[in-house]
Protein backbone atom coordinates (compact mmCIF):
# COMPACT_ATOMS: atom_id res chain seq x y z
CA UNK A 1 0.00 0.00 0.00
CA UNK A 2 1.43 3.38 -1.18
CA UNK A 3 1.73 6.04 1.17
CA UNK A 4 -0.35 8.62 0.88
CA UNK A 5 -4.32 8.71 -0.08
CA UNK A 6 -5.76 6.16 -1.80
CA UNK A 7 -10.15 7.46 -2.60
CA UNK A 8 -11.85 3.78 -1.16
CA UNK A 9 -15.20 5.34 -3.22
CA UNK A 10 -12.78 5.91 -6.86
CA UNK A 11 -10.96 3.04 -7.75
CA UNK A 12 -7.89 4.52 -9.75
CA UNK A 13 -7.90 4.00 -13.55
CA UNK A 14 -4.20 3.62 -13.15
CA UNK A 15 -3.64 5.02 -16.60
CA UNK A 16 -0.33 6.37 -17.94
CA UNK A 17 -1.04 9.64 -16.52
CA UNK A 18 -2.54 8.53 -12.98
CA UNK A 19 -0.58 8.37 -9.80
CA UNK A 20 -0.34 5.62 -7.01
CA UNK A 21 -2.53 7.92 -4.82
CA UNK A 22 -4.60 10.95 -4.63
CA UNK A 23 -1.91 13.71 -4.73
CA UNK A 24 -3.83 16.05 -3.20
CA UNK A 25 -4.34 13.99 -0.27
CA UNK A 26 -7.74 13.88 -0.26
CA UNK A 27 -10.67 13.76 -3.06
CA UNK A 28 -11.16 17.94 -4.24
CA UNK A 29 -15.01 18.69 -3.37
CA UNK A 30 -17.04 19.63 -6.16
CA UNK A 31 -19.04 22.12 -4.50
CA UNK A 32 -15.74 24.14 -3.68
CA UNK A 33 -14.73 23.60 -7.31
CA UNK A 34 -17.74 25.25 -9.03
CA UNK A 35 -18.23 27.64 -6.43
CA UNK A 36 -14.47 28.80 -7.14
CA UNK A 37 -14.92 28.61 -10.81
CA UNK A 38 -17.77 30.63 -10.81
CA UNK A 39 -16.95 33.50 -8.31
CA UNK A 40 -13.79 33.82 -10.37
CA UNK A 41 -15.65 33.97 -13.15
CA UNK A 42 -17.86 36.73 -11.88
CA UNK A 43 -15.16 38.50 -10.78
CA UNK A 44 -13.52 38.35 -14.35
CA UNK A 45 -16.32 39.78 -16.17
CA UNK A 46 -17.11 42.71 -13.38
CA UNK A 47 -13.46 43.42 -13.91
CA UNK A 48 -13.41 43.11 -17.48
CA UNK A 49 -16.35 45.61 -17.79
CA UNK A 50 -14.55 47.79 -15.12
CA UNK A 51 -11.17 47.86 -17.26
CA UNK A 52 -13.19 49.45 -20.07
CA UNK A 53 -15.34 51.99 -18.56
CA UNK A 54 -12.63 53.48 -16.79
CA UNK A 55 -9.20 52.57 -19.23
CA UNK A 56 -7.57 51.55 -16.60
CA UNK A 57 -5.63 49.23 -18.52
CA UNK A 58 -2.33 48.56 -16.41
CA UNK A 59 -4.97 46.69 -14.44
CA UNK A 60 -5.67 44.14 -16.63
CA UNK A 61 -3.50 41.98 -15.18
CA UNK A 62 -5.88 41.29 -12.37
CA UNK A 63 -8.01 39.83 -15.21
CA UNK A 64 -5.62 37.76 -16.46
CA UNK A 65 -5.16 36.35 -12.80
CA UNK A 66 -8.85 35.69 -11.97
CA UNK A 67 -9.27 33.85 -15.10
CA UNK A 68 -6.07 31.85 -14.39
CA UNK A 69 -8.24 30.78 -10.97
CA UNK A 70 -11.16 30.01 -13.09
CA UNK A 71 -8.61 27.28 -15.20
CA UNK A 72 -7.17 26.11 -12.03
CA UNK A 73 -10.63 25.60 -10.46
CA UNK A 74 -12.31 23.97 -13.21
CA UNK A 75 -9.43 21.77 -13.40
CA UNK A 76 -9.74 20.82 -9.49
CA UNK A 77 -13.33 19.92 -10.40
CA UNK A 78 -12.17 17.30 -13.06
CA UNK A 79 -10.36 15.74 -10.24
CA UNK A 80 -13.22 15.49 -8.22
CA UNK A 81 -15.68 13.83 -11.07
CA UNK A 82 -13.41 12.72 -13.73
CA UNK A 83 -9.62 11.20 -12.09
CA UNK A 84 -9.06 12.20 -8.56
CA UNK A 85 -5.45 10.47 -9.80
CA UNK A 86 -4.45 12.49 -12.54
CA UNK A 87 -1.63 13.70 -12.38
CA UNK A 88 -2.05 16.46 -15.08
CA UNK A 89 -5.11 17.40 -13.54
CA UNK A 90 -3.71 18.40 -10.38
CA UNK A 91 -0.47 19.44 -11.78
CA UNK A 92 -2.60 21.91 -14.37
CA UNK A 93 -4.86 22.88 -11.57
CA UNK A 94 -1.28 24.06 -9.30
CA UNK A 95 -0.26 25.51 -11.97
CA UNK A 96 -2.79 28.12 -12.14
CA UNK A 97 -3.79 28.73 -8.97
CA UNK A 98 -0.51 29.42 -7.71
CA UNK A 99 0.70 31.65 -10.58
CA UNK A 100 -2.77 33.58 -10.28
CA UNK A 101 -1.58 35.80 -6.54
CA UNK A 102 1.40 36.85 -8.93
CA UNK A 103 -0.58 38.92 -11.34
CA UNK A 104 -2.89 39.71 -8.25
CA UNK A 105 0.22 40.92 -6.32
CA UNK A 106 1.77 42.81 -9.63
CA UNK A 107 -1.78 44.32 -9.82
CA UNK A 108 -1.08 45.48 -6.21
CA UNK A 109 2.67 46.44 -6.72
CA UNK A 110 1.28 48.82 -9.90
CA UNK A 111 -1.57 50.73 -7.87
CA UNK A 112 0.62 51.34 -4.99
CA UNK A 113 2.93 53.04 -7.98
CA UNK A 114 0.72 55.02 -9.64
CA UNK A 115 -1.22 55.60 -6.24
CA UNK A 116 2.55 57.62 -5.28
CA UNK A 117 2.76 59.13 -8.99
CA UNK A 118 -0.23 60.86 -8.17
CA UNK A 119 0.04 61.96 -4.78
CA UNK A 120 3.85 63.21 -4.45
CA UNK A 121 6.29 61.12 -4.80
CA UNK A 122 7.46 62.13 -1.29
CA UNK A 123 5.26 59.77 -0.13
CA UNK A 124 7.62 57.15 -0.48
CA UNK A 125 10.72 55.82 0.63
CA UNK A 126 11.96 54.44 -2.77
CA UNK A 127 10.89 55.28 -6.35
CA UNK A 128 7.62 53.91 -7.59
CA UNK A 129 9.20 52.11 -10.36
CA UNK A 130 11.75 50.52 -8.46
CA UNK A 131 8.70 48.98 -6.36
CA UNK A 132 7.31 47.21 -9.36
CA UNK A 133 10.18 46.49 -10.92
CA UNK A 134 11.65 44.46 -7.68
CA UNK A 135 9.04 42.94 -6.20
CA UNK A 136 7.28 41.58 -9.62
CA UNK A 137 10.81 40.15 -10.22
CA UNK A 138 11.20 38.59 -6.79
CA UNK A 139 7.51 36.77 -7.29
CA UNK A 140 7.85 35.43 -10.60
CA UNK A 141 11.44 34.11 -9.40
CA UNK A 142 9.91 32.24 -6.31
CA UNK A 143 6.69 31.24 -8.28
CA UNK A 144 9.15 29.75 -10.46
CA UNK A 145 10.96 28.01 -7.68
CA UNK A 146 7.70 26.82 -6.27
CA UNK A 147 6.09 25.27 -9.72
CA UNK A 148 9.30 23.51 -10.58
CA UNK A 149 9.34 22.31 -6.43
CA UNK A 150 5.53 21.15 -7.54
CA UNK A 151 6.39 19.10 -10.50
CA UNK A 152 9.45 17.65 -9.40
CA UNK A 153 6.98 16.40 -5.97
CA UNK A 154 4.18 15.31 -8.82
CA UNK A 155 6.86 13.63 -10.86
CA UNK A 156 8.24 11.57 -7.21
CA UNK A 157 5.36 10.42 -6.36
CA UNK A 158 4.42 8.81 -9.50
CA UNK A 159 7.49 7.06 -9.30
CA UNK A 160 6.88 6.26 -5.58
CA UNK A 161 9.77 7.83 -4.52
CA UNK A 162 10.31 10.10 -1.69
CA UNK A 163 9.38 13.77 -2.36
CA UNK A 164 11.21 15.48 0.92
CA UNK A 165 13.83 16.90 -1.58
CA UNK A 166 11.45 18.34 -4.10
CA UNK A 167 8.84 19.48 -0.97
CA UNK A 168 12.22 21.74 -0.05
CA UNK A 169 12.42 22.96 -2.77
CA UNK A 170 8.95 24.59 -2.44
CA UNK A 171 9.26 25.44 0.90
CA UNK A 172 12.53 27.75 -0.20
CA UNK A 173 10.04 29.39 -2.89
CA UNK A 174 7.44 30.57 -0.56
CA UNK A 175 9.50 31.59 2.72
CA UNK A 176 11.38 34.13 0.37
CA UNK A 177 7.93 34.54 -1.26
CA UNK A 178 6.28 35.71 2.22
CA UNK A 179 9.90 37.73 3.21
CA UNK A 180 9.79 39.79 -0.16
CA UNK A 181 5.85 40.44 -0.06
CA UNK A 182 6.50 41.71 4.01
CA UNK A 183 9.16 44.03 2.73
CA UNK A 184 6.36 45.50 0.62
CA UNK A 185 3.86 46.00 3.23
CA UNK A 186 6.22 47.47 5.08
CA UNK A 187 7.05 49.83 2.23
CA UNK A 188 2.98 50.44 1.97
CA UNK A 189 2.94 51.32 5.44
CA UNK A 190 5.68 53.48 5.15
CA UNK A 191 3.65 55.67 2.40
CA UNK A 192 0.50 55.62 4.55
CA UNK A 193 2.49 56.72 7.49
CA UNK A 194 3.83 59.52 5.25
CA UNK A 195 0.13 60.57 3.79
CA UNK A 196 -1.30 60.90 7.59
CA UNK A 197 1.88 63.49 8.42
CA UNK A 198 0.90 65.76 5.76
CA UNK A 199 0.11 68.88 6.67
CA UNK A 200 -1.72 70.12 3.60
CA UNK A 201 -4.83 68.40 4.16
CA UNK A 202 -6.07 70.05 0.98
CA UNK A 203 -3.74 67.48 -0.55
CA UNK A 204 -5.27 64.74 -2.81
CA UNK A 205 -3.38 62.33 -1.01
CA UNK A 206 -5.66 62.73 2.30
CA UNK A 207 -9.00 63.18 0.34
CA UNK A 208 -11.68 60.19 1.35
CA UNK A 209 -10.72 58.18 -2.25
CA UNK A 210 -7.19 58.04 -1.83
CA UNK A 211 -7.46 56.81 2.06
CA UNK A 212 -9.67 54.37 0.33
CA UNK A 213 -7.49 53.39 -2.05
CA UNK A 214 -4.55 52.94 0.47
CA UNK A 215 -7.51 50.72 2.20
CA UNK A 216 -8.19 48.46 -0.32
CA UNK A 217 -4.15 47.93 -0.86
CA UNK A 218 -4.11 47.14 2.42
CA UNK A 219 -7.12 44.37 2.80
CA UNK A 220 -5.69 42.83 -0.36
CA UNK A 221 -2.43 42.65 0.80
CA UNK A 222 -3.12 41.25 3.85
CA UNK A 223 -5.29 38.83 2.25
CA UNK A 224 -2.68 37.81 -0.41
CA UNK A 225 0.27 37.69 2.46
CA UNK A 226 -2.07 35.31 4.62
CA UNK A 227 -2.82 32.88 1.48
CA UNK A 228 1.10 32.74 1.34
CA UNK A 229 1.70 32.14 4.69
CA UNK A 230 -0.79 29.21 4.66
CA UNK A 231 1.13 27.30 1.73
CA UNK A 232 4.17 27.83 3.67
CA UNK A 233 2.60 26.31 6.67
CA UNK A 234 1.23 23.84 4.55
CA UNK A 235 4.69 22.90 2.86
CA UNK A 236 6.39 23.09 5.90
CA UNK A 237 4.17 20.17 7.38
CA UNK A 238 5.51 17.74 4.63
CA UNK A 239 3.33 16.02 1.53
CA UNK A 240 1.25 14.17 3.86
CA UNK A 241 0.98 17.05 6.58
CA UNK A 242 -2.46 17.76 8.35
CA UNK A 243 -3.02 20.94 6.43
CA UNK A 244 -2.15 19.61 3.22
CA UNK A 245 -4.51 16.75 3.23
CA UNK A 246 -7.60 18.55 4.97
CA UNK A 247 -9.31 20.21 1.86
CA UNK A 248 -10.87 23.04 4.37
CA UNK A 249 -7.71 24.59 4.95
CA UNK A 250 -7.41 25.27 1.31
CA UNK A 251 -10.88 26.32 1.14
CA UNK A 252 -10.22 28.72 4.07
CA UNK A 253 -7.28 30.28 3.60
CA UNK A 254 -6.14 29.23 0.00
CA UNK A 255 -9.71 30.09 -2.05
CA UNK A 256 -11.27 32.71 0.26
CA UNK A 257 -8.38 35.10 0.75
CA UNK A 258 -7.56 34.76 -2.81
CA UNK A 259 -11.24 35.69 -4.09
CA UNK A 260 -11.93 38.18 -1.42
CA UNK A 261 -9.13 39.91 -2.61
CA UNK A 262 -9.82 40.12 -6.23
CA UNK A 263 -13.48 41.37 -5.21
CA UNK A 264 -11.93 44.13 -3.23
CA UNK A 265 -10.62 45.72 -6.63
CA UNK A 266 -13.99 45.44 -8.03
CA UNK A 267 -15.78 46.96 -5.04
CA UNK A 268 -12.69 49.76 -4.26
CA UNK A 269 -11.52 49.70 -8.15
CA UNK A 270 -8.26 52.11 -8.18
CA UNK A 271 -10.31 53.70 -11.81
CA UNK A 272 -13.09 54.82 -9.67
CA UNK A 273 -11.01 56.24 -7.03
CA UNK A 274 -8.64 58.14 -9.07
CA UNK A 275 -9.01 62.02 -8.83
CA UNK A 276 -11.73 63.32 -11.39
CA UNK A 277 -9.68 66.07 -12.72
CA UNK A 278 -6.07 67.72 -12.52
CA UNK A 279 -7.39 70.36 -11.01
CA UNK A 280 -8.02 67.56 -7.87
CA UNK A 281 -4.27 66.69 -7.69
CA UNK A 282 -2.48 69.09 -4.95
CA UNK A 283 0.36 67.37 -3.76
CA UNK A 284 1.35 69.18 -0.54
CA UNK A 285 4.23 71.24 -0.51
CA UNK A 286 6.38 69.73 -3.00
CA UNK A 287 3.76 69.88 -5.77
CA UNK A 288 4.83 67.05 -7.63
CA UNK A 289 2.39 66.47 -10.81
CA UNK A 290 1.56 63.38 -11.68
CA UNK A 291 3.40 61.38 -14.63
CA UNK A 292 0.82 58.11 -14.31
CA UNK A 293 -2.43 58.39 -14.09
CA UNK A 294 -4.37 55.84 -11.95
CA UNK A 295 -7.30 56.47 -14.30
CA UNK A 296 -7.58 56.55 -18.37
CA UNK A 297 -10.46 59.15 -18.41
CA UNK A 298 -8.34 61.15 -15.74
CA UNK A 299 -5.57 60.94 -18.46
CA UNK A 300 -7.55 61.80 -21.94
CA UNK A 301 -9.34 65.26 -19.82
CA UNK A 302 -5.99 66.20 -18.89
CA UNK A 303 -4.64 66.15 -22.35
CA UNK A 304 -8.04 67.55 -23.23
CA UNK A 305 -7.64 69.99 -21.09
CA UNK A 306 -3.55 71.31 -21.83
CA UNK A 307 -4.70 71.56 -25.44
CA UNK A 308 -7.11 74.65 -24.57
Amino acid sequence: MPQGYVDPSFPNPMGPNDANIVIYGYTPALALAVIGAVTFGISTFLHLGQLLRYRTWYFAIIIVGAAMEVVGYIFRALSSRVDPYSIIYFVVQYFFIVCAPVFFSAAIYVVLSRFINEAGRQYAPVPPKAIVIVFVVLDVITTGIQIAGAALIGTAESNSKDPTTANNILLAGLAIQVFSFAVFFALLCACIKRTRQERDKTAWACSSRAQLLLLALVITSTLIELRTIFRLIETAQGVFGYASSHEAFFGCLEFLPVVLAVSTWNVLHPGYLAPKDRAQVITGSQGNASTAPLSGQHAETAAGQSKV
